[in-house]
């Protein structure tokens, strides 16, 4: 009988010990997968949802996420206003939940970065306010996107892209873009 009880206690020992190494490995296969997981995956998850941002230059843009790129968000403010946001110039993100992305980006999505959606603005020829890093605005028409900037005809907001109307054209460089915002309608 005491063999039984040695021997019992033994394997109740053996299965208590092989439970715990797999929590603890199960435990680290998640904060492993956590750890290699994207903001811009996580971001892709809320398209459709309201979210808060808080952008470098920018402050606050607040709305539902309508789409995301490599390095863009698209946010439709609640005056029905667009706004392009650079993902360099985010700093905090609130209205993600708990879900992840498993959209695979494919060979054509992976290139659809900000210079294409900025294009796209200058393609609609609508009148945009340039809201640059350091909280800078300049308001006009985008007249053309190169590799790494977008060239600005500046012109109130109100009036027509015209020869007349243009007081200047601004180059850009991308990487100071904080969020481009469609002009009020």
């Amino acid at each position: 009988m005491r063999w039984q009880q040695l021997f019992a206690d033994l394997g109740a020992q053996f299965d208590e010990a092989e439970a715990a190494a797999e929590r603890a490995e199960s435990a680290t296969r998640a904060r492993t997968e956590a750890g290699a997981v994207r903001l811009a995956e996580r971001m892709a998850a809320a398209v459709g949802q309201p979210v808060v941002l808080r952008c470098r230059g920018a402050g606050q843009v607040s709305g539902v996420l309508a789409d995301t790129g490599v390095n863009w968000l698209l946010v439709e403010e609640e005056a029905g206003r667009e706004v392009l946001v650079a993902g360099a110039a985010v700093l905090s993100v609130a209205g993600l939940g708990r879900q992840t992305s498993v959209r695979a980006e494919g060979a054509v999505r992976s290139r659809l970065d900000l210079r294409w959606a900025v294009r796209a603005l200058a393609r609609d020829r609508s009148a945009v306010h340039v809201v640059l890093e350091d909280g800078g605005v300049l308001v006009g028409t985008v007249d053309r996107v190169g590799a790494d900037f977008l060239e600005l005809a500046v012109h109130p907001a109100d009036e027509p892209r015209r020869p007349g109307a243009v007081r200047a054209v601004v180059a850009v460089p991308l990487d100071v873009l904080a969020v481009v915002r469609t002009a009020p309608g």
